[in-house]
Protein backbone atom coordinates (compact mmCIF):
# COMPACT_ATOMS: atom_id res chain seq x y z
CA UNK A 1 0.00 0.00 0.00
CA UNK A 2 2.68 2.37 1.15
CA UNK A 3 3.97 1.72 -2.18
CA UNK A 4 0.71 3.31 -4.02
CA UNK A 5 1.19 6.06 -1.79
CA UNK A 6 3.09 9.18 -3.65
CA UNK A 7 4.04 12.16 -1.68
CA UNK A 8 3.00 16.02 -3.10
CA UNK A 9 6.27 16.55 -3.51
CA UNK A 10 6.51 13.19 -6.07
CA UNK A 11 2.99 14.36 -7.72
CA UNK A 12 3.06 18.20 -7.67
CA UNK A 13 7.35 18.83 -7.85
CA UNK A 14 7.18 17.81 -11.24
CA UNK A 15 4.88 20.68 -12.25
CA UNK A 16 6.77 23.38 -10.75
CA UNK A 17 9.74 22.00 -12.38
CA UNK A 18 7.32 21.73 -15.27
CA UNK A 19 6.35 25.30 -15.31
CA UNK A 20 9.21 26.54 -14.34
CA UNK A 21 11.31 25.30 -17.34
CA UNK A 22 8.14 26.47 -19.11
CA UNK A 23 8.30 30.14 -17.93
CA UNK A 24 12.14 30.05 -18.87
CA UNK A 25 11.43 29.40 -21.99
CA UNK A 26 8.84 32.47 -22.15
CA UNK A 27 11.55 34.74 -21.06
CA UNK A 28 13.92 33.73 -24.03
CA UNK A 29 11.47 34.26 -26.40
CA UNK A 30 10.35 37.61 -25.00
CA UNK A 31 14.48 38.19 -24.95
CA UNK A 32 14.78 37.78 -28.68
CA UNK A 33 11.39 39.59 -29.39
CA UNK A 34 11.94 42.36 -27.37
CA UNK A 35 15.39 42.80 -29.25
CA UNK A 36 13.96 42.72 -32.61
CA UNK A 37 10.43 44.63 -31.81
CA UNK A 38 12.88 48.10 -31.33
CA UNK A 39 13.70 47.87 -34.71
CA UNK A 40 12.42 49.87 -37.48
CA UNK A 41 12.66 47.93 -40.62
CA UNK A 42 13.90 45.07 -42.12
CA UNK A 43 16.10 43.92 -45.43
CA UNK A 44 14.93 41.27 -46.90
CA UNK A 45 16.79 37.85 -46.83
CA UNK A 46 18.26 40.17 -43.54
CA UNK A 47 21.82 38.66 -42.60
CA UNK A 48 22.10 40.71 -39.52
CA UNK A 49 18.22 39.65 -37.78
CA UNK A 50 17.70 36.56 -40.06
CA UNK A 51 18.93 33.86 -37.54
CA UNK A 52 17.17 36.00 -34.85
CA UNK A 53 13.72 35.89 -36.68
CA UNK A 54 14.60 32.05 -36.98
CA UNK A 55 15.34 31.20 -33.56
CA UNK A 56 12.48 33.70 -32.52
CA UNK A 57 9.98 31.46 -34.69
CA UNK A 58 11.76 28.43 -32.81
CA UNK A 59 11.00 29.52 -29.51
CA UNK A 60 7.98 30.60 -30.13
CA UNK A 61 6.30 27.09 -31.63
CA UNK A 62 8.17 25.09 -28.59
CA UNK A 63 6.66 27.41 -26.37
CA UNK A 64 3.10 27.44 -27.97
CA UNK A 65 3.39 23.72 -28.11
CA UNK A 66 4.64 22.75 -24.55
CA UNK A 67 1.70 25.01 -23.51
CA UNK A 68 -0.70 23.17 -24.96
CA UNK A 69 0.71 19.12 -25.29
CA UNK A 70 2.08 19.74 -21.70
CA UNK A 71 1.73 22.65 -19.33
CA UNK A 72 -2.40 22.59 -19.38
CA UNK A 73 -2.56 19.64 -19.29
CA UNK A 74 -0.66 19.14 -16.18
CA UNK A 75 -2.37 22.24 -14.38
CA UNK A 76 -5.51 20.95 -15.16
CA UNK A 77 -4.81 17.72 -14.00
CA UNK A 78 -3.55 19.10 -10.56
CA UNK A 79 -6.79 21.04 -10.74
CA UNK A 80 -8.46 17.62 -11.00
CA UNK A 81 -6.91 16.06 -8.25
CA UNK A 82 -7.59 18.61 -5.90
CA UNK A 83 -11.38 18.69 -6.85
CA UNK A 84 -11.09 21.92 -7.78
CA UNK A 85 -14.40 22.35 -9.68
CA UNK A 86 -14.20 26.77 -9.73
CA UNK A 87 -10.90 26.75 -10.81
CA UNK A 88 -11.34 24.16 -13.73
CA UNK A 89 -14.29 26.32 -14.81
CA UNK A 90 -11.84 29.48 -14.82
CA UNK A 91 -9.17 27.77 -16.70
CA UNK A 92 -11.56 26.98 -19.30
CA UNK A 93 -12.48 30.39 -19.80
CA UNK A 94 -8.61 31.05 -19.84
CA UNK A 95 -7.96 28.63 -22.05
CA UNK A 96 -10.56 30.00 -24.88
CA UNK A 97 -8.47 33.05 -24.47
CA UNK A 98 -4.94 31.15 -25.14
CA UNK A 99 -6.48 29.06 -27.95
CA UNK A 100 -7.48 31.80 -29.66
CA UNK A 101 -3.99 33.42 -29.62
CA UNK A 102 -2.39 30.35 -31.12
CA UNK A 103 -3.72 30.31 -34.44
CA UNK A 104 -2.17 34.22 -34.92
CA UNK A 105 1.27 33.17 -33.45
CA UNK A 106 1.54 30.06 -35.50
CA UNK A 107 0.85 32.16 -38.26
CA UNK A 108 3.75 34.66 -37.34
CA UNK A 109 5.93 31.62 -37.15
CA UNK A 110 4.83 30.42 -40.94
CA UNK A 111 5.27 33.63 -42.43
CA UNK A 112 8.86 34.24 -40.84
CA UNK A 113 10.20 30.68 -40.72
CA UNK A 114 12.25 32.51 -43.84
CA UNK A 115 13.51 35.61 -44.17
CA UNK A 116 12.95 36.68 -47.91
CA UNK A 117 9.90 39.09 -47.29
CA UNK A 118 10.77 41.42 -44.44
CA UNK A 119 8.00 44.03 -45.48
CA UNK A 120 5.42 43.73 -42.63
CA UNK A 121 7.86 42.37 -39.92
CA UNK A 122 7.58 45.67 -38.16
CA UNK A 123 3.60 45.80 -37.96
CA UNK A 124 3.58 41.84 -37.46
CA UNK A 125 5.93 42.31 -34.44
CA UNK A 126 3.93 44.90 -33.03
CA UNK A 127 0.82 42.63 -33.15
CA UNK A 128 2.47 39.49 -31.82
CA UNK A 129 3.50 41.57 -28.82
CA UNK A 130 0.27 42.43 -28.26
CA UNK A 131 -1.58 38.61 -28.92
CA UNK A 132 1.73 37.61 -26.43
CA UNK A 133 0.58 40.37 -23.68
CA UNK A 134 -2.62 38.22 -23.52
CA UNK A 135 -1.69 35.28 -23.60
CA UNK A 136 0.62 35.11 -20.80
CA UNK A 137 -1.69 37.46 -18.89
CA UNK A 138 -4.26 34.19 -19.58
CA UNK A 139 -1.67 31.99 -18.41
CA UNK A 140 -0.45 33.25 -15.74
CA UNK A 141 -3.84 33.49 -14.26
CA UNK A 142 -4.63 29.76 -15.45
CA UNK A 143 -1.15 28.66 -12.98
CA UNK A 144 -2.73 30.65 -10.41
CA UNK A 145 -5.78 29.53 -10.70
CA UNK A 146 -5.05 26.03 -10.91
CA UNK A 147 -1.35 25.04 -9.35
CA UNK A 148 -0.55 28.51 -7.14
CA UNK A 149 -3.49 28.08 -5.51
CA UNK A 150 -2.65 24.80 -3.77
CA UNK A 151 0.30 25.73 -2.87
CA UNK A 152 -0.66 26.25 0.91
CA UNK A 153 -2.61 22.79 1.06
CA UNK A 154 0.77 20.84 -0.12
CA UNK A 155 2.85 22.69 2.26
CA UNK A 156 1.81 20.47 5.06
CA UNK A 157 2.64 17.31 3.00
CA UNK A 158 5.87 18.27 1.37
CA UNK A 159 7.88 19.24 5.10
CA UNK A 160 6.78 15.58 6.38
Amino acid sequence: MLDNCQTARERWGGVNELVDRWLDERKELLVIFCSLSGIKSFADNDDEYGPKIRRLCQLLVDYVSAGHFEVYEKLIQEGKQFDDTDGLKKAAELYQTIDGTTESLLDFNDKYQEVDDLSTLVNDLSTMGETLAERFEAEDAMIDVLHTAHQQLLEPEITK
